[in-house]
């Protein structure tokens, strides 16, 4: 008898048939046409760990088809980018799309030989982990965080040593860099698939990185965003003299403006330039604004964003900072009922095409409660 690990609330749930077909329609196979969508609806319908053998009998009655499952997304020479493509473009049409946010996934993993795979000490936990991280941009529609894209961290061992390369598939032409510039990228790729329809970019990422170059090159490209900064941080403010710099904490502290957030609560701003540089790399600037949460029982401000968005209300803007913890509970239900920590491969390319049908499915559930 064949074990099934599908619950009945799942079973019930309309198959993706349409989302499959515009993710998966660009492939001149077939089969490839039917496994992907095999997969996807594995992933939705599979009760606790989506690995490929549960999957394949859930959706096929038969655990041998695993075999074809991992080929699919191991070893099957498909490209992600037109199905992450498809799916962007897909969700934002479904979606009253207020901001494009960027979010990390650590992703716990064992050994050494998984593509990105590296010890990372994270200060949430205070704990280092061996872990991949992944990088991803959600469409942030208020009550649903899409994710539609994925960059993998790589560190310099995986592109300075050609068998290591070669061992996780990662192509000639893949660099390791920093996770600001691959926080870039992503913006920039959204930006090409949205038909000119861009939104303001979120992200707390400064656990991870440096985050003023990303601020400069998103200032130099013209995009609006709000972005966490540490409090150290320092700029040139309008009231300083001529070559001098203040941390950004210090400002709001000595020269910010409070202003009202609702009962009880109140948002210290700061207007300040915000300085940027171009692809080509002149620099550039405009009108600015430091803003941060009041804290009235330390008499300090809390968590400190850095935008370029001026015409709307503080309050406003420290609404739209909550973004990323919207995009963090949406990892953490990825990892939970979509199978997001359970890739049962090592290459780069693999990695890749699971989290993209990972998020197909995570995107296409959240929509389907939106709508129904």
């Amino acid at each position: 008898m064949t074990t099934t690990y599908e619950t009945p609330d799942m079973a019930t749930g309309r198959p993706p048939g349409d989302l499959s077909r515009l993710l998966f329609g660009h492939l001149h196979r077939s089969d490839q046409q039917r496994w992907g969508h095999v997969y996807l609806q594995g992933l939705m319908r599979t009760h606790g760990k989506k690995t490929v053998r549960r999957m394949a009998a859930v959706v096929t009655g038969s655990e041998a088809a695993s075999a074809s499952l991992h080929q699919f997304v191991n070893a099957s020479p498909w490209e992600w980018a037109p199905a992450r493509g498809e799916l962007a473009r897909w969700a934002a049409r479904s979606l009253p799309v207020r901001a494009w946010t960027l979010a990390p996934a650590v992703l716990p993993k064992r050994g050494a030989c998984s593509a990105g795979v590296h010890q990372r000490f994270l200060p949430e936990s205070g704990r280092t982990v061996n872990c991949q991280l992944g990088l991803g941009l959600f469409l942030d529609a208020g009550q649903a965080h899409v994710p539609v894209d994925w960059r993998l961290f790589l560190p310099p061992r995986f592109t300075h040593d050609e068998a290591v390369r070669d061992r996780a598939k990662i192509p000639a032409t893949t660099r390791a860099q920093p996770l600001w510039d691959h926080a870039l990228r992503l913006v920039q790729d959204m930006t090409s698939r949205s038909d000119g329809r861009t939104a303001p970019v979120v992200a707390d990422l400064t656990s991870l990185c440096d985050v003023m170059p990303l601020v400069r090159r998103l200032q130099g490209g013209g995009h609006a965003h709000v972005l966490a900064v540490p409090g150290q941080t320092t700029l040139a403010g309008p009231e300083l003299p001529p070559g001098e710099r203040e941390s950004v904490r210090s400002l709001l502290l000595r020269r910010g403006v409070r202003h009202p957030a609702g009962p009880g609560r109140q948002v210290v701003s700061y207007d300040t330039p915000v300085r940027g540089q171009r692809q080509d790399g002149e620099h550039t600037g405009g009108a600015g604004r430091l803003l941060a949460e009041w804290d009235a029982g330390s008499g300090r401000p809390g968590r400190i964003w850095l935008t370029n968005i001026t015409d709307r209300h503080p309050a406003e803007l420290l609404e739209l900072a909550r973004s990323p913890r919207g995009a963090r509970a949406a990892i953490e239900r990825m990892g939970e009922n979509f199978g997001l920590l359970d890739f049962e491969g090592r290459s780069f390319p693999g990695w890749h095409r699971h989290m993209t049908l990972v998020s197909a499915a995570y995107a296409y559930s959240t929509l389907e409660g939106i709508n129904h």
